[in-house]
């Protein structure tokens, strides 16, 4: 039988291995959200490619608005792929660190005071 420790870093190198290899076989074409936006603003035919030039255009006067610490799964044109896997592997363990906490809190909270 597989221990925690074990179990816990297997997990995380699998999701790492995944997320390395997606960033590589992830479409350059927008899909879904994007994808649906540039066909309502009358960019994009609903069954065609995405022209070179679409751009989302977004009215963000007086409304709240955010920047993405690494948009587009990357860390910038600079770095290129490598910025794209350390995002991957930033992320990673990010995720990994909140679902950690929230077990750690649950499990915490589950036990009696001393």
């Amino acid at each position: 039988m597989m221990d925690n420790k074990t179990f816990i870093i297997a997990g995380v190198v699998i999701a790492l291995l995944i997320g390395a290899v997606a960033v590589f076989m992830a479409s350059g074409d927008p899909d879904g959200l994007e994808s649906t936006a540039l066909v309502v603003q009358g960019q994009k035919e609903l069954t065609g490619a995405t022209p070179e030039d679409a751009e989302i255009e977004e009215d963000l006067d007086g409304k709240f608005s955010y920047t993405s610490p690494m948009p587009d799964y990357s860390l910038g044109e600079a770095l290129g792929s490598t910025g794209g896997l350390i995002a991957i592997i930033v992320g990673t363990f990010l995720a990994f660190m909140v679902v950690f906490g929230i077990a750690y809190g649950l499990t915490a909270a589950g036990k009696p005071a001393k």
